[in-house]
């Protein structure tokens, strides 16, 4: 769930705030990829750094060395923010290479179309083979041999049927 700004400003100082507010628009709009780069990179330093503090206050409560905190402190919830800025960031970030990818994924698809109908004339496949022009040609089917004699595969037949019947209890 996002996080209020009103929140934002009890939780981060002023430099944080500044720097998660150029992540809203219309501010995120007019950021170039190189300041989009530099705001994220000193995000995740603050983030880390909430995160880091955090950890520790939590593993000093339950030593028993320091003064017991609600789950969510003041770290927690700044580390929070920073990450949802940051989220923003990557979004925008993603959004734009998507955006600069599109035109040359076109281009490319129209140059393949362009080879493959260049190419369909003279392409190299091999023989459909058989095929009905004038009705396929009659096979003679060859005729299966026995397999063993008549007697034995009507011993065979009742013995399996003998095997069912005891296993079904009616034998």
């Amino acid at each position: 769930m996002a996080t209020g700004r009103s929140e934002e400003r009890r939780v981060l100082d002023k430099d944080e705030l500044e720097l998660v507010a150029q992540t809203r628009h219309p501010a995120l709009a007019e950021l170039g990829t190189s300041e989009i780069n530099d705001i994220t990179r000193r995000l995740r330093e603050r983030r880390d750094r909430a995160r880091e503090i955090a950890n520790r206050r939590r593993g000093a409560a339950r030593r028993g060395q320091g003064a017991t905190e609600p789950e969510n402190s003041g770290m927690r919830q700044k580390a929070g923010v920073l990450s949802e800025a940051l989220a923003r960031l990557n979004k925008e970030r993603t959004r734009r290479e998507r955006e600069d990818a599109s035109p040359s994924l076109q281009a490319n698809a129209r140059r393949a179309l362009r080879l493959k109908r260049a190419n369909a004339g003279r392409a190299n496949r091999p023989d459909a083979g058989r095929t009905a022009h004038e009705g396929m040609n009659p096979v003679a089917a060859e005729p299966t041999g026995r397999i063993g004699s008549p007697m034995e595969a009507g011993r065979v037949s009742q013995f399996v049927r003998d095997a069912q019947a005891a296993r079904d209890g009616r034998g």
